[in-house]
Formats: structure tokens, sequence, C-alpha cells
């Protein structure tokens, strides 16, 4: 190896494995089915493709428990500020539902993808039937899917049975207080080594991505390019509403503070959580905007590192948008309980995903299998994920920070009722 040489980067890295399997399928289009190349690099691409889907899958189950966990215990290191809590806990909710909510009715109305069928996934389409349960019948068969043995949960990928329990056990654990340090200690040394193994499957990334693309491409048409560019125009779209209307009027309407005012003070933090795509690497800058906007550290040394793990406004927009892209693509038509089924799992996905570059790309796969859609659906969303990784990471830390700011607003207002904020 030559001195001074070194690796590109692993964003640089998956956008150059994103261009090679475009351009392997673009070339195998040409060539007949029988031949000799095309079976040859069909066959790898599958293998390679089938590993990477299937180590997500490995980290998925146990990853979406401990992130749940450990992120409802650290309230009990903040137990003298339950008032701050409570309403953070409230604020990030609120916004995520109305997140969800636009990328449900916007996705609904423009319809990406609908009309095209892929035939790399007619084996799962032929496979799916829609069930209609009456709202009695879709509750009660919601509410059994939620309580079951955690063992059998974990061992069966049951997702909502396993978030169910994460909550629940997250919650009690916040209760126990200082007798459970012990169990917290545990799980956060358990969620720190999945991370290590995400890590380790990211390396894998750009391989999976050639040899998916290249599946992909080699058996599809030219409508897919197309139908990418308006899913990407509608998430950017989407996006740039909730976070451009949406967050700027909670602001101003709760706290009358412009959001010229807010942009000023919190650009530094956009710009880097737009440049690096990491909420989690932004942290320190982010607080220190929160700082020259006036939030006291109180407030905000808890709420924007919270924020960075459970509050991903634009994550949840874009996974449950992307939910109803894969299904338009595959020819389903989801209900109106599976998608409120989407919209549930795509606010756990958003709180369980870490604040890493891509980390969404983990998550996903838990929302579609929510619903019944094929988790190899990700090799759609993989070559435009940094791109529109970019403007929600940027989303998620507005968010974090808007949060902070009402929440600082609404703890001085109730402690001193006389003072303006």
């Amino acid at each position: 190896m030559a001195k001074g040489f070194s690796w590109p980067s692993l964003n640089v890295q998956i956008f150059l494995a994103a261009l090679l399997g475009l351009a392997i399928g673009y070339g195998l289009q040409g060539l007949q089915q029988e031949h000799e190349v095309r079976v040859t690099v069909l066959y790898f691409s599958n293998l390679a493709g089938n590993l990477f889907i299937d180590l997500l899958k490995m980290v998925l189950v146990p990853l979406i428990f401990a992130s749940i966990v450990v992120g409802i215990s650290s309230l009990q290191r903040h137990h003298q500020a339950r008032r701050v809590w409570q309403l953070t806990l409230v604020f990030f909710v609120c916004t995520m539902a109305l997140a969800i909510v636009l990328a449900l009715v916007m996705t609904n109305l423009v319809k990406p993808g609908q009309g095209i069928t892929l035939a790399m996934f007619s084996q799962y389409t032929e496979a799916f039937a829609v069930q209609s349960f009456s709202p009695g019948d879709f509750a009660s068969q919601f509410l059994r899917s939620l309580f079951q043995n955690p063992f059998a949960a974990l061992a069966q990928g049951n997702i909502l049975a396993v978030v169910t329990f994460a909550i629940i056990l997250g919650v009690a654990l916040v209760m126990g207080g200082e007798n459970c340090q012990t169990v917290v200690r545990l799980l956060e040394e358990l969620l720190s080594l999945l991370m290590r193994i995400v890590g380790w499957i990211m390396w894998l990334a750009p391989l999976g991505i050639v040899a998916l693309l290249t599946r992909l491409v080699a058996t599809q048409d030219s409508e897919l390019l197309g139908s990418l560019g308006g899913f990407i125009v509608l998430i950017f779209a989407t996006t740039l509403i909730h976070g451009v209307v949406v967050l700027p009027l909670i602001l101003y309407l709760f706290t009358r503070k412009s959001p010229l005012w807010f942009w000023r003070g919190a650009r530094p933090a956009l710009i880097t959580a737009f440049a690096t795509s990491s909420s989690s690497a932004t942290l320190p800058i982010t607080l220190q905007c929160t700082d020259q906007m006036g939030v006291s550290q109180r407030v905000s040394r808890f709420v924007v590192p919270l924020g960075a793990t459970i509050n991903m406004d634009g994550t949840a927009l874009y996974e449950a948008a992307a939910a109803l892209f894969v299904a338009n693509l595959v020819g389903v038509d989801l209900s109106l309980g599976q998608q409120l089924v989407v919209m549930l799992m795509a606010m756990v996905a958003s709180l369980g995903a870490p604040g890493i570059p891509s980390a969404g790309m983990v998550t996903m796969v838990m929302v579609l299998q929510a619903v019944g859609l094929p988790a190899e659906a990700i090799a759609i969303l993989l070559p435009i994920d940094r791109l529109l990784d970019t403007i929600r990471t940027s989303v998620n830390v507005q968010g974090d920070m808007i949060g902070s700011v009402l929440v600082d607003h609404w703890v001085a207002a109730e402690s001193n009722p006389q003072t303006e904020r």
C-alpha cells in the first residue's frame, strides 16, 4: 500500500457502491437470461445481499430492546427534575406524531411508486394478503400481540411484543431507582456492544449495497429511477414543511419567540447536523447553541441528550412515508388500521434509532416487517438514504433545540408565573 494512502470515508464508499451496483445491474440488463456472466453475477449478488439483510435482522431485535430500555431507564438520573422530563416526553411524542401524520397524509395524496411492479418482490406479494378487521377485532388482535412471553417474542422476532416488554422493563427500572443500577449498567454495556456490532455491519454496507442494487437494477426497468426521484422530492418537501412550518409555528405559539431568532441561534448546529448526518456527533454544538439562546443548562443538559436518543421527527417522518412507498411499489394497499400500525412502529423505530449516520436502515426493517412488507425492499432505499439522512438529521436536531426552549419556558413560567420569558 502506497505511503499516505487512506481509504475513503464510509459515506463515500456507500455512494460509490451505489453507483457501482447501478452500473453492474444496468450492464446485466443487456445480457440474456441464461448468459453465464449474468447467472454468475446474480448468484453472488443474491448470496451477498441476503447475507447483509440477515445481519441487519440479526441485530435488530436486541438493538431495539436495549435502546428502548436504556433510553427510558436513563430518566431515573433526572428524578429531581420530574416536571422537566414529563414536559419533554409530551413534546417529543406530540411532535413525532405530527411528523408521522404529515408524512402519511402527503404520501397518500401523492402516492409515489404506485403502478410499478417489481418482479424481485413477486414472491412476497403473492403471499401477502390484506386482512380486514372490524375496529373491535383489530383492537383485540393488536392488544394480544402486545403482551406475550418476552423470551418467546425475542426468539421469534415479534417486534411489538418486544417493544412492549422493553417499555415496561424501562419504567420498572426507573421506579426501582438505585436498587436497579446493576441491571441498568448491564443493559448499557449490552447496548454499547450492539452499537459496536452495528458499526461492523455498516462497514459491510458497501458490499451489501452493490449486491442488492445489482440484483434490483438487473431485473427491473427504468421506471424505478423516476419513482425514486418523486419519492426524494416528496421526502424533502414533507421534511421541510415540518422543519420550516410546523416546528417554528409550535415555538411561536407557545413562547412568542420568532423563528428567525431561533434559526440565527441554531444555525451552527443545523449546519453541522446536515454535514455529519449524526445527531450524536452534533450534540456538543447543539448544547452550545442552546446556551447562547438562553436556555438554562438544567433543562438543556437533559432535553438535548435525551432528544438525540429518542426524539427523531425527521426519521419517523421518513420511515412512515417509506413504508407506504414500498407498499405502493409491491402493489399492496395498506388499510387504515395497517397505517396506524405504521405510525406506531415509526414512532417506536425512531425512538430506538441510534444517532449515527444511516442507523435508520436498521430500524426501517422493523417498520416494514410490522405490516408484512419485505425487508429486502430496503434495497430501494439504500441508494438515497445518505442523501435524505442529511435533511432528516437536521430536523431531528432542530426538534431537540426547540424542545429545550419550550421546556425551559414552561418550567420557568410554572416556577414564577409573573416572569415573562
